[in-house]
């Protein structure tokens, strides 16, 4: 196989050069001991992160989400600078501001400076493929967060963290096609159509809705997660459907966004329900103004990721580091008893 440093230009092996020696540096703090507490069922050992913080520079990574307008996005970018503050890594932002060109301009801003490691939830898959493949040509761990950054096998990214998609789309799903019956007019609200977590969700709820031949689904156009979208889409969906019996969302910010509409219309009969059981939706299943959420668990994906490059520099790749392909990531549905716990451990950056 070519050496790859025989082919690259001279400012991606600077690139390499730095990164490299910074990993070096990080190693010394022990890899074995720090891969297996970083990934353990029961988290990461506090007092080892008292030692990193002791024993090294800090890491500095890089980390992009699909745009800090969604709760959930912008819960992650808490939850990973929280658990970078307890493992010595700091965390630069590059906000993909739910636009797929948007990202990809700063995720090129992202791969012309050195990182320890990186991880991203891109807005699309394949969007981002030629900078995520400059980085790993520089030896820099990339890490997909919640979505697909390329076709499965296309890309040599350290891991994949995230939930299923489909099981999240089917159960909630699933509990509306109970509440109303099994029939009725329902209308499914996705996220951006090239996001892999949106196609997902959208298959769960294929499958479900295969099962009752007297619902009918009415619309379901893409809002790309975003909530001036869903007041759009929502004000037309209902001036032509006088009748809608139940309507699934993506993402709990468009579900409440609708649920607004809905009320600014006086059509707050419609049962509705939605995922990353973020606080205010949460609170809104409790309220009974949502029939139920799933938990997406933003602070655990972008946590776990933080864990999973520290372990990834400090074990030296993937390979001596022991780090799986594919971490699952999933999280409860929100019922009136799971509510405060979830709650809780929200608060805490634990899910």
């Amino acid at each position: 196989m070519t050496d790859v440093t025989t082919r690259r230009p001279e400012a991606l092996d600077a690139i390499a050069r730095e990164a490299t020696t910074r990993r070096d540096m990080f190693k010394t703090v022990g890899a074995t001991a720090l891969g297996a507490a970083l990934l353990s069922s029961v988290g990461f050992d506090p007092a080892l992160a008292q030692d990193l913080k002791k024993a090294a520079t800090p890491l500095k990574a890089a980390f992009s989400n699909a745009g800090l307008q969604a709760t959930w996005c912008a819960q992650g970018k808490q939850a990973a600078e929280a658990w970078g503050a307890l493992m010595n890594v700091e965390i630069t932002w590059f906000d993909g501001e739910l636009s797929a060109t948007k990202q990809r301009a700063s995720i090129d801003n992202m791969a012309s400076q050195p990182w320890d490691f990186v991880a991203i939830q891109s807005f699309g898959i394949g969007t981002l493929t030629d900078p995520v493949n400059r980085m790993i040509d520089a030896g820099i761990p990339v890490i997909a967060m919640d979505t697909l950054i390329a076709p499965p096998g296309t890309i040599d990214i350290l891991s994949f963290i995230a939930p299923d998609n489909v099981m999240m789309g089917a159960v909630v799903t699933q509990e509306l096609m109970t509440a109303i019956g099994g029939k009725g007019n329902v209308v499914m609200t996705q996220g951006a159509l090239g996001h892999s977590g949106a196609q997902g969700r959208a298959k769960g709820f294929a499958q479900v809705v295969a099962n009752y031949p007297d619902v009918v689904v009415v619309d379901e156009q893409p809002a790309d997660w975003d909530v001036t979208k869903v007041a759009r889409i929502w004000d037309s969906v209902l001036t032509q459907n006088a009748d809608i019996a139940g309507a699934f969302f993506h993402n709990d910010d468009m579900a409440l966004a609708a649920a607004n509409v809905m009320k600014a219309k006086g059509r707050e009969g419609i049962i509705i329900g939605g995922v990353d059981a973020m606080p205010p939706a949460v609170n809104a299943v409790l309220e009974g103004l949502m029939l139920t959420t799933v938990r997406n668990p933003s602070s655990r994906i972008h946590g776990w990721s933080v864990a999973a490059g520290v372990a990834a520099v400090a074990g030296g790749g993937r390979a001596t580091a022991g780090i799986p392909s594919y971490i699952l990531a999933d999280g409860p549905v929100i019922t009136a008893e799971t509510a405060p716990g979830q709650l809780w451990l929200q608060q805490n950056f634990l899910m």
